[in-house]
């Protein structure tokens, strides 16, 4: 096992103007991720009106129209590496729910971890699998939401 922490992530809490733009955005993309194949070519508008084309893979937008998604609700983000591991309650915040109810899914063995003296470890890879299991549902509603606002021309 790795040892690394979440504390070794980086942290978004989204402002105002941050929340709107992310609304926009994940519409957007979500829009875009259907019809997509397996890249996306992105122009990017650097200072003294420089661009640059940048291609990025269809599962790195797909994470983007998460972290957007979520931002547009106004809710913070983090991102970590899979490998990292995480106390109870940094686990029960990643998956917004309480700590005692987390440790009802670790003692149900919906998701594994591994003991550190009186401490359990979890893995952000596992809590992610678990995530993504319950999250399948909500992703879909968003692409479904961006279809009909594309279908009700409604500028997005």
């Amino acid at each position: 096992m790795s040892g690394h922490s979440l504390h070794s992530s980086k942290s978004i809490v989204p402002t105002a103007k941050d929340i709107k733009l992310a609304q926009q955005s994940s519409r957007i993309l979500a829009h875009m991720l259907l019809k997509q194949g397996a890249q996306f070519e992105v122009m990017l508008e650097m200072p003294h009106k420089q661009q640059k084309t940048i291609l990025l893979p269809a599962p790195v937008v797909g994470l983007l129209v998460d972290i957007l998604a979520q931002m547009a609700e106004g809710n913070g983000v983090t991102v970590a590496p899979l490998h990292a591991e995480l106390t109870t309650q940094e686990a029960a915040d990643l998956l917004n729910v309480s700590r005692p109810y987390f440790i009802q899914l670790l003692n149900k063995k919906e998701i594994p971890f591994r003991k550190v003296g009186n401490r359990r470890k979890i893995l952000v890879h596992d809590v992610m699998a678990y995530k993504l299991k319950t999250d399948a549902s909500r992703r879909k509603v968003l692409a479904e939401l961006a279809e009909e606002a594309q279908k009700l021309h409604l500028g997005y």
